[in-house]
C-alpha cells in the first residue's frame, strides 16, 4: 500500500502517474485537507480518501507531498505510526532527509525526492537522495515508483536544492519562454494560435534532437545560427539584453529561497 499525504497538485500528478504506471487504486491511499477535495479523488481516481495518521498506519510506502510549511505538522501528526519498516519518501522542496528523520522515531529510512510536473505526461525529471537509513532496496524501490512517470536520476543532497532550481522550477521557464516568444510573433503580425504552435513545435523537436543526437547544445546551437543571418542578430540582441545572466541569476535565487524553505 503507498499512502500520498498531502494530494495536492504534485501529489495529484504523482497518484495519476502511479495509476497510469499499473498500480490499482486499491493500492493507494490519499490524504487531502478539505471534505470536497477528498470526495474529488475518490470520484476522479477510485482511491480510498483517509486522515494522516489512518494512512501511515495502513501503507508500507510513505509519500509526504504537502507544502514545505507544512512538514514539521505532518511529521508531528503521523510519527507514532511510522516504525522503521516504512519508506519514506518526502517531495517538498527544501526539506532535507535530516529534517524529516528527527521528527520521526527510530531508524525509518527517507529519500528525499525533487520532482516535476510533466510526471503528467510521463515525462517528469525526479532527482533522488538517499538519508541516513535508506539502502540501496529503497533507492530502488523509490525508482521503481518514479521510473514509469520519467527519468530518475540520483543524486547527493547536497546537489537537491540546485535540482530543485533547475528541474523542478524548470518548467516554469520554459512556459514563461514560450510566452514571451509567441508575444513576440503576435507584435510580428502573427495569429495567437499559429504563433504558439510554432513555438511549441519548434522547441519540442529541438528538445528531442537535443535528447537524441547526443551533441553539446553549443554544436546544435552553432548549426542554426549561419555568418551575418537572421539567427544570429537575434543571439546579438538576447546577449545586449544579458539573457544568459539574467537565468543565471534567477536559477541562483531558485536555490537560495529552496534553502531558506527548509529553515522556515
Amino acid at each position: 500500500m503507498i499512502a500520498i499525504l498531502g494530494t495536492g497538485k504534485m501529489g495529484e500528478a504523482l497518484l495519476s502517474g502511479l495509476l497510469r504506471a499499473g498500480f490499482r487504486p486499491e493500492q493507494i491511499i490519499a490524504t487531502a485537507r478539505r471534505p470536497d477535495r477528498a470526495d474529488a479523488l475518490r470520484e476522479r481516481y477510485g482511491v480510498a480518501v483517509a486522515d494522516n495518521a489512518e494512512a501511515a498506519k495502513g501503507a508500507e510506502t510513505l509519500i509526504l507531498a504537502v507544502k514545505p510549511q507544512d512538514m514539521q505538522t505532518l511529521l508531528a501528526e503521523i510519527a507514532p505510526y511510522v516504525p522503521a519498516d516504512r519508506l519514506v519518501i518526502s517531495v517538498a522542496a527544501g526539506i532535507t532527509t535530516g529534517f524529516v528523520e528527527s521528527r520521526l522515531d527510530g531508524q525509518v529510512p527517507v529519500v528525499r525526492v525533487m520532482s516535476n510536473t510533466p510526471v503528467l505526461v510521463d515525462e517528469a525529471m525526479s532527482v533522488i537522495s538517499a538519508g541516513s537509513y535508506a539502502s540501496e532496496e529503497h533507492l530502488k524501490r523509490t525508482e521503481a515508483l518514479l521510473s514509469p512517470v520519467g527519468k530518475v536520476l540520483r543524486i547527493p543532497e547536497s546537489q537537491q536544492d540546485a535540482a530543485t532550481a533547475l528541474s523542478g522550477s524548470g518548467p516554469a521557464y520554459f512556459f514563461y519562454l514560450v510566452e514571451a516568444m509567441v508575444d513576440a510573433g503576435i507584435l510580428l503580425g502573427m495569429p495567437r494560435a499559429a504563433a504558439l504552435d510554432m513555438v511549441t513545435q519548434s522547441i519540442v523537436g529541438a528538445a528531442i534532437m537535443l535528447r537524441d543526437s547526443g551533441e553539446h547544445p553549443v554544436i546544435l546551437r552553432e548549426a542554426v545560427t549561419s555568418p551575418g543571418g537572421t539567427t544570429i542578430s537575434a543571439i546579438a540582441e538576447l546577449e545586449r539584453h544579458r539573457v544568459r545572466a539574467a537565468f543565471l541569476d534567477a536559477i541562483e535565487a531558485a536555490r537560495d529561497r529552496s534553502r531558506r524553505l527548509a529553515s522556515g
